[in-house]
């Protein structure tokens, strides 16, 4: 489980979803526009639902956990990207399933996070 810091605040996040969550902010931080990013918290944390506001001239770190690099899926990594140019911002989902939400992993301090990717169908936040 790899994790994204973001001024102050650790977010863990399974490698595979984090590489696809790096190219959609890095492209976005590249054309300098700051966005908002959500997801679903783990049940370690408490449950509910966590937003940030991702801006260009904030350190942003992200640390994997696996040594190879994951594969990149085309389809997911184009709806994560559809989604952070929306106005909902950057909403955290699975790939089609394939990803168990995060419920087990520990929470490791006080300002850490655990990310549990939302399912498409219930990733519109109000």
């Amino acid at each position: 489980m790899g994790s994204v810091t973001y001024d102050g605040l650790v977010v863990h996040i399974d490698d595979r979803t984090l590489a696809h969550l790096q190219i959609v902010i890095v492209n976005k931080l590249r054309r300098g526009e700051s966005f908002l990013m959500s997801w679903k918290n783990s049940t370690d944390v408490g449950s509910g639902r966590s937003s940030i506001w991702v801006h260009p001239y904030v350190l942003v770190l992200f640390k994997f956990d696996g040594n190879r690099p994951p594969s990149i899926n085309d389809d997911w990594l184009d709806e994560l990207t559809a989604s952070a140019d929306s106005s909902r911002g950057l909403v955290i989902t699975q790939e089609r399933g394939e990803l168990d939400p995060l419920s087990d992993e520990p929470q490791r301090n006080a300002n850490d996070t655990v990310v549990a990717a939302t399912e498409r169908a219930n990733a519109v936040f109000t």
